[in-house]
């Protein structure tokens, strides 16, 4: 693994809100911690593997192929007011725990603060992203199975 690549991986265990990371191949076996009270930007709570592991096993099966345009709607009336539901990391965007399982949300769909709205897998971590708000999906952003930024806009929600 090169300097640049631990660098990054550093980077994104810092975004992402981790504590602790290990990671074993062939040729490398790496460890990161660092201490929980340290400050960190975190907008929404990362599971680790061991608590979606029956999904690991079944999610990267997805294929962009096969997978569903992302939905849109009529364009939002003028002067209503609107939440975005970013991306807390980068990674692969998917809209529901397995391939043969419904999307967490549809558009029109009203969603509740806290409630699973996707799934972002990084380094085979699958992390559940939860809605900051309350409100009705009218906007889908991202297609299931692409890849996503950081902060990049996944989900445009009117709140109640």
């Amino acid at each position: 693994m090169k300097t640049t690549e631990i660098r990054d991986l550093i980077d994104f265990i810092s975004k992402s809100g981790l504590n602790e990371v290990n990671i074993e191949t062939k040729e490398l076996k790496l460890s990161v911690k660092r201490e929980p009270d340290q400050k960190v930007f975190k907008s929404t709570p990362v599971m680790t593997q061991a608590a979606v592991a029956p999904v690991a096993a079944v999610a990267p099966a997805a294929t962009p192929a096969l997978a569903p345009k992302a939905e849109t709607a009529a364009p939002v009336a003028a002067g209503k007011k609107t939440v975005e539901i970013k991306s807390p990391m980068i990674g692969t965007f998917y809209r529901s725990s397995t391939p043969d399982t419904p999307s967490f949300v549809q558009v029109g769909d009203k969603v509740s603060k806290g409630q699973t709205v996707c799934i972002i897998e990084a380094m085979k971590l699958f992390n559940e992203i939860e809605s900051e708000v309350s409100g009705t999906i009218v906007k889908a952003m991202i297609e299931n199975a692409s890849p996503v930024e950081y902060d990049q806009v996944l989900f445009v929600v009117e709140p109640d």
